[in-house]
């Protein structure tokens, strides 16, 4: 894979140098957007027979934060880290087959948090904010409201279908989105007993990180951070030794989940190189804990000790694809949503593209036949860019005007609210007067805030694969996990199901033509 990105970004290359001599003279043809359009329109008819096969496989990726200015934003970055301007661009997900959008509200806020998002995208209700794995009748912070109101997620569906299921993560693996296919908690931060009230632990209300080794013990595949939420607090990290675990009640979750696994072909890794050491065909359970907290963003990852989101996923696709009844695989880019709340942009749409990067691996290793994929986000930010930049201009660039108000310059990219909020000498900072390309420069903001909130309009759902088609329209976004479960004959509808269905349609599945191979060859630059 790493050659065919070299020939696309070589390609791409190759096309920018002609289209400074005569691509905008093609543009101004208006047979040239007839033409895109018809090639466009001829690959739509062929959605007009439907993938209704069953979904043996289940992929849910999900951008953390991920809203539809950051979608547009990373699709350009794509495009110009690989020599194009980038507007023209695909992402892996834009080449999904079907669009929806979702409406992210939980049940009391207009806008959303992670927590009680992934309950409705995982577990198939609305929720309270700050709340994973309960229903609205849960109170956030209240331990007694825990009891009686928990809701399951898809991925218990799936691992009580017989399916294997793995979560994939560049956050904690007890953040707000992990936690959700897995725990019922009132509140998103009790990582582990450490951070929770005593007064809730004396309740008999449990950590995430011991509902994680408790609630679906086998869980076949466990990656990201949160190391220290899993060790007592006496116990250093292996990599950190000035790290302390955060557990009171002495336990040792890895260990034990060592010693559970470990004549049931499991494997545990802290490590990148540990990690692509194994062979992911006589590997059953894994877990990788690869930091203490969070993942590193992407732009400062050390490649020698923590893993790729991209590495991480094919190596749990590997593993879950030894199950011959399938699988079910969560994926969270969730640093996108960190960078947007620090306002550094570029790391956001970064992790981003790593995460479209991930997705098309994962479209390498698995079959739209019998593998539903769906991309989305949980909620928005408050990130847009503008200015009426010119086509080709750099995606962290500026504006091509000046402001007609203070006469000074500014970027595309603006929050509407965060830390990028700076005045000198009670007058907006002059960005020509500072490194607006650098990896962590703080994009300005209208209202300063010590960290960026997140936006309440709809997000994009992408998905490609059986019964893809389900998802249309405008949602509420509790429909998602809902079709994944109807797709795969699992959960509480399985009316429709029958043996032998699965059988793949050929009308509905005929391979490219020459044609379409041409035109999307093309549509990478």
């Amino acid at each position: 894979s790493r050659g065919l990105r070299a020939v696309r970004k070589t390609s791409c290359l190759l096309l920018m140098s002609l289209v400074t001599l005569d691509f905008s003279e093609e543009e101004k043809n208006p047979s040239f957007w007839n033409a895109w359009a018809q090639r466009t329109l001829k690959d739509a008819l062929t959605l007009q027979v439907l993938n209704r096969n069953i979904a043996k496989n289940l992929i849910l990726f999900l951008g953390d934060g991920m809203g539809v200015p950051t979608v547009t934003a990373a699709r350009i970055l794509k495009g110009q880290l690989n020599g194009c301007y980038g507007e023209e661009v695909q992402l892996e997900m834009d080449k999904f087959p079907y669009v929806a959008l979702a409406k992210t509200y939980n049940t009391d806020a207009q806008v959303a948090d992670s927590a009680g998002t992934a309950t409705a995208y995982l577990c198939g209700v609305k929720a309270n904010e700050g709340t994973v794995g309960v229903s609205a009748a849960a109170v956030r912070g209240q331990c007694n409201t825990t009891q009686g109101n928990e809701v399951t997620s898809i991925l218990k569906w799936a691992k009580d279908a017989g399916k294997s299921v793995g979560i994939v993560t560049t956050t904690r693996v007890n953040h707000a989105t992990p936690s959700a296919a897995y725990a019922h908690c009132v509140d998103r931060d009790w990582y582990s007993d450490g951070e929770m009230p005593p007064e809730a632990v004396q309740a008999g209300c449990k950590d995430i990180a011991r509902q994680l080794m408790e609630n679906i013990p086998n869980i076949n595949v466990i990656m990201g951070g949160g190391r220290k939420y899993m060790l007592p607090e006496n116990t250093s990290d292996v990599e950190y030794p000035s790290t302390r675990g955060t557990r009171k009640d002495g336990r040792n979750l890895i260990e034990e989940w060592v010693d559970r696994t470990k004549d049931k072909r499991g494997y545990y890794v802290w490590n990148k190189k540990d990690l692509l050491s194994i062979n992911p065909s006589s590997v059953d359970y894994l877990m990788g804990l690869f930091e203490p907290g969070d993942l590193p963003y992407d732009l400062e990852r050390n490649t020698s000790m923590d893993p790729s989101l991209t590495e991480m996923v094919e190596v749990a696709v590997k593993i879950l694809k030894n199950n011959p009844e399938g699988f079910y695989l969560l994926v969270e880019g969730g640093r996108i949503d960190h960078g947007h709340h620090e306002g550094k942009a570029k790391q956001a749409l970064h992790e981003a593209v790593e995460m479209d990067r991930a997705i098309g691996h994962a479209g390498l290793l698995t079959s739209p036949h019998d593998t539903l994929t769906v991309v989305t986000a949980d909620h928005s930010h408050v990130f847009d860019f503008g200015g009426y930049t010119r086509r080709g201009n750099s995606i962290f660039g500026l504006a091509p005007m000046v402001s007609d108000v203070d006469q000074k310059p500014f970027t595309a990219i603006l929050y509407g609210n965060g830390p990028g909020f700076k005045l000198v000498n009670g007058s907006r900072v002059n960005v020509s007067t500072v490194d607006y390309q650098q990896n962590n420069y703080q994009a300005q903001a209208a209202v300063p805030l010590r960290m960026e909130t997140h936006g309440g309009e709809d997000v994009a759902v992408f998905s490609r694969g059986p019964m893809a088609h389900l998802l249309h329209g405008v949602q509420e976004q509790n429909y998602i996990p809902h079709v994944m479960a109807y797709a795969a004959c699992i959960g509480q509808n399985k009316d429709h199901c029958q043996k032998g269905n699965s059988a793949v349609r050929s009308s509905a599945l005929a391979p490219p033509t020459l044609g379409l191979v041409i035109t999307v060859t093309w549509l990478l630059c």
